[in-house]
């Protein structure tokens, strides 16, 4: 009997190995060295400079006289280019300056792995200041919404106006999490993610924050997946999501001080419009505008319904 289970365990440990490579050769993508992504995702008006050990990726575009600039921020797994149709408009009438946050796009990871809401702050207050700007107009979506807003109550003399697009800060009550999300919080699995990472896992997971899957093109799905493969950034999108969710306390938003407009996606399923008028309860000198038919990203989903509520705020506040 002992031989017979010994034998079992065996056979069950080689079909398990065997899958495992049948998988990694399927689904195993290595990590995509910076050089050969700058080519596709650096072109003009790209540049990169040196901040916290790390060499940011960002485009400084429009107006150079603008003394005020628009600060774009992405969220999590995206990149500066999520903002590629609002910049194409703003640059018209205004300095417009994003980059890819650290853990993403072509800046990849912070040296000492600190993804920490106060680190990200820190961080964004640095760039700033390498390019000598001194006070903007702050915009956030997801991840970067909360970037924004701890930044305005730590900085406020920086921050002119705030603008929250579908923002992070309160406790999350998602009605819907991308898989990609998922996978980076299960043990052991998290940890083939870094290898294994299916082109289909970013698809599903832009699906899942999309309401229109029309617009989730196969440009838009190369563009996620392979600003993921950059190096360093599968482990990076992982070590994000051992933050401890109490890093970011939000009962400090009442204490935001700056007009700010709060832009959310109506079908917004990861952070519900509920999120939203829990931000226009808490500020006390803000504009709600809540979108129809569109998803957890308002600027790439339908940058022209979305830009419309941010160029009227820009103008009349």
């Amino acid at each position: 009997m002992k031989k017979v289970l010994t034998k079992i365990i065996k056979i069950t440990l080689l079909g398990i190995g065997v899958l495992i490579i049948l998988i990694a050769s399927f689904f195993g993508y290595r990590d995509v060295s910076l050089e050969s992504l700058k080519t596709k995702y650096a072109s003009d008006p790209s540049s990169f400079i040196s901040v916290d050990g790390m060499q940011v990726h960002y485009r400084d575009e429009g107006k150079a006289t603008d003394s005020i600039p628009i600060v774009l921020l992405h969220g999590t797994g995206s990149s500066l280019h999520t903002f590629n149709d609002w910049t194409t408009q703003l640059i018209t009438d205004y300095r417009v300056v994003r980059m890819d946050l650290p853990a993403y796009g072509l800046t990849g990871p912070f040296p000492h792995k600190n993804y920490s809401i106060d680190n990200y702050v820190v961080f964004l207050k640095h760039f700033l200041t390498s390019l000598g700007i001194k006070k903007c107009v702050l915009t956030g979506n997801s991840l970067g919404g909360g970037i924004a807003w701890n930044f305005a109550i730590e900085h406020p003399d920086m921050v002119e106006k705030l603008i929250l697009i579908d923002a992070s800060g309160y406790p999350s009550e998602s009605k819907s999490v991308p898989i990609a999300f998922k996978i980076a919080q299960i043990p052991f699995i998290k940890n083939i993610f870094t290898f294994i990472t299916p082109r289909y896992v970013v698809k599903t997971s832009l699906k899942n924050v999309y309401t229109n899957e029309t617009k989730v093109t196969k440009e838009l799905v190369d563009r996620y997946f392979e600003l993921m493969l950059r190096e360093g950034n599968r482990q990076a999108f992982i070590d994000r999501f051992k933050i401890s969710r109490g890093s970011n306390p939000h009962h400090k938003i009442k204490l935001i001080k700056q007009k700010t407009l709060i832009l959310w996606g109506e079908q917004d399923k990861l952070i519900p419009p509920k999120m939203a008028y829990r931000f226009h309860n808490d500020l006390p000198n803000d504009t709600l505008v809540i979108l129809k038919n569109v998803g957890h990203l308002p600027m790439e989903e339908n940058p022209e319904q979305s830009l419309k509520p941010v160029i009227t705020f820009l103008k009349n506040h």
